[in-house]
């Protein structure tokens, strides 16, 4: 049942945290700013302030229930279905208010792979067209050509061209995987965020999939959630650390992993916590 989403952009003054904007960045993407979330009484986000670079890879690490999935969520407002859910402060989009946009065009600027694949009951092409269809795109010419332009840009079309019509369940959980984030691009998103979408995959699959993900910043912004500190390190290009709902550090990847600011940050990218 749909939750009654509260937001307010009055935040009490947002608490000190240096090193959250990455340096030297100009027009962000994505702009947060004094980010407070509430599931009810509980506060799962406290004044979390972040730029996001277009054409970049950021990604979120921390321990388990620190904000970080929450927080992805909150960007195209996937929370907004949560009971009791309360939001504070801004999250622009270029410049525009993600929080009062129109959902389905926030979402269709902003689209999500969530960490276990969700393929719809449908055939291969189906699942790729259906964002396309419920867009306005017609023409089984067009359709064939934009679902092959997303599963080329997913990796995945050389896997399943000669069974398109067959059922997306018939697919490896890698291939699921793909194909979700095939079904995410076929509208074009300028963002796209990924929530440990690789945690429930063998090695290979996993490489692939960040092979894929490294390719894809050419033409989106990308944000992942992810526990795999090896994976950050390998693919992004900024990563911020969360703790306790709060965004304790937020930089280059190569300065959070060999030279953090912040203690925390050590501690856990050196195993003492987490």
């Amino acid at each position: 049942m749909m939750g009654t989403l509260q937001h307010s952009t009055a935040a009490g003054p947002p608490a000190p945290n240096p090193g959250a904007t990455a340096p030297g960045r100009v027009e962000p993407k994505l702009k947060i700013s004094r980010l407070n979330f509430f599931y009810g009484a509980f506060q799962a986000l406290h004044h979390v302030e972040l730029e996001i670079a277009a054409n970049r890879i950021t990604a979120l690490i921390g321990p388990s229930g620190c904000g970080k999935s929450t927080f992805l969520r909150v960007l195209n407002r996937m929370h907004e279905t949560v009971r009791g859910a309360r939001v504070s402060g801004e999250v622009l989009l270029d410049n525009e208010d993600a929080l009062a946009m129109d959902v389905s065009r926030l979402r269709r600027r902003v689209g999500m792979v969530f960490q276990k694949p969700n393929p719809f009951p449908k055939s291969i092409f189906d699942n790729v067209a259906y964002g396309l269809r419920v867009n306005g795109l017609k023409g089984s010419a067009h359709l064939k050509e934009a679902v092959e332009h997303s599963l080329r840009r997913a990796a995945l079309w050389d896997e399943v061209k000669d069974k398109l019509h067959k059922s997306a369940y018939d697919l490896s959980g890698g291939q699921q995987q793909r194909l979700c984030i095939a079904r995410g691009l076929a509208v074009d998103p300028e963002v796209l965020l990924l929530d440990e979408p690789s945690s429930a995959l063998d090695p290979i699959a996993t490489a692939k999939i960040e092979e894929l993900v490294f390719h894809l910043k050419e033409n989106c912004t990308i944000v992942i959630v992810t526990h795999n500190m090896q994976q950050a390190a390998r693919i992004a290009d900024d990563t911020g650390f969360f703790l306790l709902g709060k965004l304790i550090e937020f930089d280059k990847t190569e300065t959070i992993f060999k030279n953090p600011a912040k203690k925390e940050t050590e501690d856990y990218i050196t195993g003492r916590f987490g």
